[in-house]
């Protein structure tokens, strides 16, 4: 059941956006701090303290590494060779992307 004044504040807010009242808001396009769900809150600090990442955090950190060494390889077997490896990198890094969009 919705508020019983929802359209009010619906049109209040509307009329503040077309008169300018949120524009150049500070921190305007950033993420709100402190908005995480409590749940999750052991599980931030157990990663954050154990160092552990995300895989796709990781793969992303190896896709750029793997990048980085391909801009410095002339050889055209070690080129190959690198270039196998960062085709798996993306690979595993869509599939990992898809996973997290499919089931959360």
């Amino acid at each position: 059941m919705d508020h019983p004044l929802i359209d009010h504040i619906d049109r209040m807010i509307a009329k503040a956006e077309q008169d300018g009242a949120f524009k150049d808001l500070p921190g305007a396009g950033k993420p709100l701090a402190g908005l995480h769900v409590p749940g999750d809150a052991v599980l931030d600090r157990i990663m954050h303290e154990s160092g552990a990442r995300p895989l796709a955090v990781t793969l992303r950190a190896q896709i750029a590494e793997a990048r980085a060494r391909l801009a410095g390889l002339t050889g055209e077997t070690a080129r190959h060779e690198e270039m196998r490896r960062l085709a798996d990198l993306e690979t595993r890094l869509a599939i990992e992307v898809e996973a997290l969009r499919r089931l959360g």
